[in-house]
């Protein structure tokens, strides 16, 4: 009989390549995780892993393993659901790991809504980047992530997680207010191939999304200043170092002293935010509340 604990070891070395960061994450040290993977081994009578440069890659019978370990794992999710809507009255803390804009922007209006409709429920938040988030959901860190689209995020068809659409929003152009490409009602992102630019670091899912979009303009930004922070992107682009694509929302309420703020003509670079549970858990009577409360209050925002 194959134990379950152990199929959460394997896919813990399978999203993290390596056995001392899968153990890291598991809270476990990595001869716990060598010991479970190796029993797991006499158990199936497979070899599972094999060794790939520095890190380990699973072998056929490991793939083969892992997808059953996804359903098993989704369903075992959807049991604690069942069991804990059974036990009723509903009352439980529910942790959230979410970028700082989405917090601002649905997160903390979610809560309010929570409060009033589900007062029992209560919501612990994580700042984390967009795709750390989904990261400490499929580790047990988080209950619930709110992500960002980017190049590499899981797939909507991936069998660890649930996903739920929330919102799209537009990234805005911010030049130095004496940019002649700011004289017009809006800009093209070819018009500003020749500019130096600010951007997040890489690794940064927005960074990955502003390099798509001038890809499909023809381009390569020439990033020369990098920030995390967009109140930091927006000073330079105030102090003349550069031209910059920020998300709308995240632009509200801040102060554009020195700048000029224009739309995107044409391909432009779109945030495409969404939540995410671990498949089986999206029905739990303590997650669907909130991935309903969120669902209203990002109705309310941009989407396309």
């Amino acid at each position: 009989m194959i134990d379950p604990r152990r199929l959460r070891i394997l896919r813990a070395v399978a999203d993290h390549r390596t056995v001392t960061a899968a153990a890291a994450a598991l809270y476990l040290t990595p001869s716990a995780v060598s010991q479970q993977l190796a029993a797991l081994e006499q158990e199936t009578g497979h070899a599972l892993l094999t060794r790939s440069g520095r890190g380990v890659r699973l072998t056929a019978a490991g793939e083969i393993l892992l997808t059953h370990a996804h359903a098993v794992l989704a369903q075992l999710e959807r049991a604690e659901a069942e069991l804990a809507a059974y036990a009723g009255g509903v009352s439980g803390e529910v942790t959230v790991a979410a970028f700082a804009t989405g917090i601002a922007e649905v997160l903390a209006p979610a809560i309010r809504l929570l409060a009033g409709r589900n007062p029992g429920i209560r919501v612990r938040v994580r700042d984390s980047e967009g795709d750390e988030s989904l990261t400490l959901v499929l580790d047990g860190e988080a209950d619930l992530a709110l992500a960002v689209e980017y190049r590499g995020a899981p797939r909507e068809d991936d069998r660890r997680l649930a996903r739920v659409p929330l919102y799209a929003e537009p990234f805005d152009a911010v030049l130095p207010a004496g940019d002649p490409l700011g004289r017009g009602p809006y800009v093209t992102l070819a018009e500003l191939a020749d500019s130096e630019w600010i951007g997040p670091y890489p690794g940064n899912p927005c960074h990955d999304v502003v390099l798509l979009a001038c890809e499909r303009a023809g381009f390569e930004p020439r990033l020369v200043h990098s920030s995390d922070d967009f109140r930091a992107v927006v000073a330079l682009a105030g102090a003349g170092a550069g031209v910059a694509l920020v998300p709308r929302s995240a632009l509200r309420g801040m102060e554009l002293k020195d700048t000029v703020v224009r739309p995107v003509e044409g391909p432009a670079a779109t945030r495409r935010v969404f939540a995410a549970v671990r498949r089986g858990a999206e029905d739990h009577p303590l997650f669907r509340p909130l991935l309903d409360a969120l669902v209203a209050a990002a109705a309310g925002l941009t989407t396309g």
